[in-house]
């Protein structure tokens, strides 16, 4: 965007910083829910608070109705959305945790009948580096709930220093024969670009882990042949549409957040193309018809940065059903995108007095999300009478 920028130094440990991207704060209590019953003004919808947990960053429903949420540090919990009680699952993998790096996504494959299978991605060790990594195993909940034969399917390449833009959400297709990663450029720009790697990419593969031989890159071979679109950040959202469609949310540098349709072979520009600054304020240019780039269906400047991803589908909230809802870090709101076929509007934005990092649909067609940081919170979002 070709506006000054003010503000943010040129100091890489503090970049993230500026919109939200940092190591995750302790909400503060001004403008928090208020609790069952009672919605705040503006919001057409009444907040519950079910449990308080640590820093957590995904969850996912199972078929009985509890959810799964992974925190950041490296616990993942079984939670009784009812009674609002967790249990910590065993057999979680060791990760590390440091700035933006740790247990990141969870997601069950399509219900095969028996155990679910769980995916889970994480941050890994090497000598000196980092990297993403995705790991699939059998979910036991038939007594102290187990993960079993957890086994690594994936794992972002190259490694690399830093702990920041690991991105690392997850989505299965509708037809349930591939695994979506998104997989950020880990604040190195360059990368994205670059198709010998996984870096600013998101990969598409086969749900073993292996590359989709239909992929865009397949006749390349190597990790370009895992490689569905690149040319990304930071992307913190994945969802599909009911049309099968593939849309995801992506942090800009400073402003020119985005939501992206996710299309095969398509090249999102970064960090050649952006709406947004860096954070030196120097510019970066705009999207352009004509520019070789996939321009995002929605971005905002300034920043909101965008967090976690779920396009709605149930009952609850009829107006709602095929729109999209993503967090807003540092915006601290819950933010409704109107999605109609290809395109994208802008639609509501709520405060909601925290930093939101996810956002699910509940079995009943409520929508719940988590808070980021220390003593973030469950919250339930039901109609308000």
């Amino acid at each position: 965007m070709r506006t000054p920028v003010l503000g943010c130094l040129v100091v890489a440990a503090l970049l993230a910083a500026c919109t939200g991207e940092s190591r995750p704060s302790t909400p503060g209590p001004s403008g928090a829910p208020t609790g069952a019953g009672t919605p705040s003004a503006g919001q057409p919808f009444v907040v519950t608070p079910v449990a308080t947990l640590d820093q957590p960053w995904s969850m996912t429903f199972l078929p009985d109705g509890r959810a799964l949420v992974a925190e950041r540090p490296g616990r993942l919990l079984l939670v009784d959305v009812v009674q609002g009680s967790t249990t910590a699952v065993e057999g979680v993998p060791e990760v590390v945790d440091a700035g933006q790096g740790g247990l990141h996504d969870v997601i069950l494959a399509p219900d095969t009948g028996g155990e679910p299978t769980a995916y889970l991605s994480w941050v890994e060790a090497g000598e000196g580096v980092t990297g993403g990594v995705v790991g699939r195993a059998r979910l036991d909940v038939t007594g102290t709930p187990t993960l079993r034969g957890l086994e690594v399917i994936w794992r972002q390449t190259p490694k690399t220093s830093g702990d920041g833009h690991f991105s690392l959400r997850l989505a299965v297709d509708p037809t349930g024969e591939h695994l979506f990663v998104t997989s950020g450029e880990r604040q190195k720009m360059q990368p994205a670009q670059d198709l010998t790697n996984t870096l600013g990419t998101i990969v598409r593969l086969t749900p073993d882990g292996g590359a989709a031989p239909d992929n865009p890159y397949a006749a390349r071979g190597g990790v370009s042949a895992q490689i569905w679109s690149h040319g990304h950040r930071n992307p913190l959202g994945i969802a599909f549409d009911a049309q099968g469609r593939l849309w995801a949310d992506e942090m800009g540098p400073r402003g020119g957040d985005e939501v992206n349709l996710i299309e095969r072979g398509a090249n999102y520009g970064w960090p050649l193309a952006s709406n947004g600054s860096h954070y030196s304020g120097q510019d970066i240019p705009d999207h352009v018809a004509g520019d070789g780039f996939a321009a995002p269906a929605v971005w905002w400047n300034p920043s909101i940065s965008p967090a976690g991803l779920m396009i709605y589908d149930g009952t609850a909230f009829p107006q709602w059903r095929g729109d999209a809802f993503l967090g807003a870090l540092s915006g601290q709101a819950l933010i409704r995108v109107d999605l109609d076929g290809t395109s994208a509007a802008k639609g509501d934005q709520w405060s909601m007095g925290a930093r939101i990092r996810e956002v699910e649909q509940g079995p009943d067609g409520a929508i719940w999300v988590l808070e980021d940081g220390e003593g973030g919170r469950l919250l339930r979002l039901d109609p308000a009478a």
